[in-house]
């Protein structure tokens, strides 16, 4: 269906939050400089970013009507049909998006090229509108973005693109156990982690570099993802007489599922893409199931 509405979603930047915690410029620029930082790294990349969004804005406003919602609101947020989602921001702030978009466009905008990798952002300030134009005109190419889906079993859900996180929210080691391809095990862990292919590049890396760097070699393999495989990797794992480590990574197929009950008295969850504010309490007597959504995103490529 033809957009009639842009919804254009934006972060605060580091410089905001700054302000929010300290609440005038002032005092944030002291706490900074007194303790040794460069404000002016913020103040620049606050201003960067305004410049770009700004720009944006301006432009998008000549081709259709639009509004700004923060990310904050995103969760909440109904997206129509009749919607174009434009994102301003980071790749995080995509794929956090993504898993509220309901199947709409996403045209994402690099507001800062010599900052952010861009990795889900094919557009930037200048040559947006070709990506804006090629959706308003159904005739855009896309990118569709799997996720991966913890379903528990008192029918709660959550949605990630690039990564779910099951464990603990201190540093106390995280009490489950696991079953995969008809092996279980008990675990004692700092945690597991379950990647998406879009999200491989990311924490799933630095679990590998972690191990690279203990073994001093490169003679691990790192997985090669497809588009329908999920990979997940168990961080720390902890051999005891109660705990076992034979199943510490694997790919989790189309199809197929992880399966973990927690055995985690309190302070056990599940959060995805980084964003600790989307979670699953997940305490004793809670059991996901991880496995490929059906739901995908929509990323505009041209």
């Amino acid at each position: 269906m033809k957009p009639e509405y842009a919804i254009i979603i934006k972060n605060k930047t580091r410089l905001e939050s700054l302000i929010e915690r300290f609440n005038t410029k002032a005092q944030a620029q002291f706490y900074i400089e007194s303790s040794g930082g460069d404000f002016q790294e913020y103040v620049i990349e606050h201003e960067k970013f305004y410049q770009s969004f700004l720009d944006v804005q301006t432009k998008l406003s000549k081709v259709i009507k639009n509004k700004v919602v923060e990310r904050e609101f995103v969760p909440s947020f109904i997206f129509s049909e009749k919607n174009l989602i434009v994102v301003v921001g980071q790749d995080g702030l995509v794929a956090n998006v993504a898993k509220y978009s309901k199947n709409i466009p996403i045209v994402a905008i690099n507001p800062d090229q010599e900052r952010y990798d861009g990795i889900l952002l094919p557009f930037n300030k200048k040559n947006f509108l070709n990506g804006v134009y090629s959706v308003i005109n159904e005739s855009f190419s896309s990118k569709r973005m799997k996720f991966a889906e913890a379903v528990l079993n008192d029918g709660q859900r959550l949605l990630a693109v690039n990564d779910l996180f099951i464990g603990v929210s201190s540093h106390s080691s995280a009490r489950y156990k696991l079953a995969v391809n008809g092996k279980e095990e008990m675990h004692s862990s700092s945690g597991i982690i379950v990647s998406t292919k879009t999200g491989s590049t990311g924490w799933l890396s630095s679990i590998f570099n972690m191990a690279y760097g203990i073994l001093g070699s490169k003679e691990l393999e790192y997985p090669e993802l497809n588009e329908d495989d999920l990979y997940f990797a168990v961080r720390e794992p902890f051999k005891s007489k109660a705990t076992q480590t034979e199943i510490c990574s694997g790919c989790i197929k189309r199809g197929n599922k992880l399966v973990i009950e927690s055995l985690m008295p309190n302070n056990g969850f599940i959060f995805s893409d980084g964003i600790e504010q989307d979670f699953l309490q997940f305490n004793s007597g809670a059991t996901a199931e991880i496995k490929l959504s059906d739901e995908e995103a929509v990323l505009v490529i041209n």
